[in-house]
């Protein structure tokens, strides 16, 4: 694993990773550490996470997307909106290798800061960390979303519904999207 050439200190973060295969977590630790975080800890279960989280002020978030009973969407709805909540302002990356368009956007629209496809690799994952220094989003509240800003760049006024439901029917496919496409589509 090269390390990628880093512009940020990693070393003084807290990072939780939560995924219930122990091999995954344990690949990404052992990157984190390449990038220089020390501070990791580690949840197989949403419910064991979000226990953490009352006592292990994490800076940032590395969430799978598939677990039993609760997935990684669930739990970063009860990150972003419990009332016991210890930081709903925490920055969460989503790991997984579901890519398709319809899971991109259910990961925006749950609250993620940043999504990245599997494979992992320490320059793809310092790369989001980076976005989050780099691109801090506010964070706002409506009736139904309670997260960061989920529009990366100013398109100005919204497109039309019929417009909306083409994108999803051009992106609605089984395939899933690359990483290129995936932030694109983010608009990062």
């Amino acid at each position: 694993m090269s390390e990628p050439t880093s512009r940020y200190a990693l070393d003084n973060l807290n990072v939780l990773i939560l995924d219930d295969n122990r091999h995954m977590r344990g690949l990404v630790q052992s990157i984190l550490h390449s990038l220089g975080v020390k501070n990791i800890r580690e949840a197989a279960d949403a419910a064991a996470a979000f226990k953490e989280l009352q006592h292990f002020l994490a800076d940032v978030l590395i969430v799978d997307w598939h677990m039993e009973p609760l997935d990684g969407l669930d739990f970063v709805r009860l990150v972003r909106t419990a009332k016991d909540s210890a930081n709903p302002y925490v920055p969460i990356i989503m790991l997984t290798g579901y890519t398709e368009y319809r899971r991109v956007t259910d990961a925006r629209d749950a609250g993620v800061n940043e999504f990245l496809a599997k494979p992992i690799s320490a320059r793809a994952l310092y790369q989001r960390f980076a976005s989050i220094i780099d691109n801090p989003r506010p964070f706002i509240r409506t009736k139904n979303y309670f997260g960061p800003d989920r529009r990366r760049q100013n398109l100005g006024a919204p497109r039309g519904v019929q417009e909306r439901r083409k994108d999803a029917q051009e992106g609605g496919g089984s395939d899933g999207l690359s990483q290129s496409e995936v932030e694109s589509l983010l608009g990062g």
